[in-house]
């Protein structure tokens, strides 16, 4: 089985604009696979750092001098690269989201296919799981998580579920609790709900949002004037991120103008809508399905 088949490779690999002697950062390195394309297009004198928090990721490394791999979660890219002297870079590439390696390991809890523990934790050294926000959260905790990062439009009705069955013990499977929330799915759109119920969960194992805001943050900092920024995401939270981030710098979309009212642009678009997958490559490979791909250059001037 494939660890996890690239999405969108040729056209990251193009928003990269890579130069051979250049330096790039991978922070999501997954199966290798973009960081394994990105190696062919560089020189001897090219590196590469990679980042993962998942230890299976450890084990596709491959023996390459030029690269160099971080087993930490992204958001402490910065303070890495400024570790091994790579204080500026040309390229970051971002893969957001789960590998297809989480998703098809059934025990660890990210698919809604397979009966396992409710854990979803990418690092499998941290300490929260989802069972844990399930069975410890308040319902007013609980009803945010699912409206915000799952946009369930019965979360009220969805908690209160939750609430009742945990009174009669601690939800524990995945299994458990589909069948606890099985009332408030609608009719032939179960897999949906549940599929919006599960990020949701992942989400806030994972920090997600959070994590994701510092590294675009980093980002800005460590690119070069002239760097690439290339970023995928899988869902309309992460893409509202990134997209206005790209535009203005903030997390708001809103456009900052200096003293004498210029507008100010830390970054110019290299895309002005997201590139989404092609037909061929949602039919060779499902999970491509829901992915945009958005990239943008530092401006050259002081930001």
């Amino acid at each position: 089985m494939t660890y996890h088949q690239p999405v969108l490779l040729k056209e990251c690999l193009e928003g990269l604009n890579s130069k051979p002697d250049g330096v790039y950062v991978d922070v999501t390195f997954g199966g290798g696979g973009h960081s394994k394309a990105i190696l062919q297009q560089l020189g001897k004198k090219g590196k590469l750092f990679a980042f993962d928090q998942d230890k299976d990721a450890a084990k596709n490394v491959p023996d390459d001098a030029r690269l160099t791999f971080i087993p930490q979660n992204f958001s402490y890219m910065k303070n890495f690269l400024r570790m091994y002297e790579a204080t500026e870079v040309d390229g970051i590439l971002a893969d957001l989201g789960v590998s297809s390696h989480q998703f098809d390991e059934a025990g660890r809890g990210f698919s809604i296919r397979f009966e396992a523990n409710l854990d979803m934790r990418m690092n499998q050294n941290s300490t929260r799981t989802a069972a844990q926000i399930l069975n410890e959260y308040d319902e007013n905790k609980l009803k945010q998580i699912f409206r915000e990062y799952g946009e369930v439009d019965n979360a009220g009705k969805l908690v209160k579920l939750i609430s009742d069955a945990r009174l009669m013990g601690p939800i524990k499977t995945t299994e458990q609790l589909k069948e606890i929330i099985a009332p408030c799915m609608p009719k032939f759109k179960e897999h949906q709900y549940l599929a919006k119920v599960f990020q949701a969960l992942r989400i806030e194992v994972n920090e997600e949002m959070d994590v994701l805001k510092k590294m675009l943050e980093q980002a800005l900092e460590v690119l070069k004037p002239g760097g690439r920024l290339v970023v995928m995401s899988y869902h309309s939270l992460e893409d509202r991120l990134v997209k206005n981030f790209m535009k203005s710098g903030n997390f708001e979309g809103e456009q900052q103008k200096d003293f004498f009212g210029n507008i100010h642009r830390p970054f110019e678009l290299i895309t002005k809508k997201p590139i989404v997958p092609s037909e061929k490559e949602i039919a060779e490979n499902g999970r491509a399905r829901s992915a945009k791909l958005r990239i943008a250059e530092k401006n050259k001037i002081k930001t």
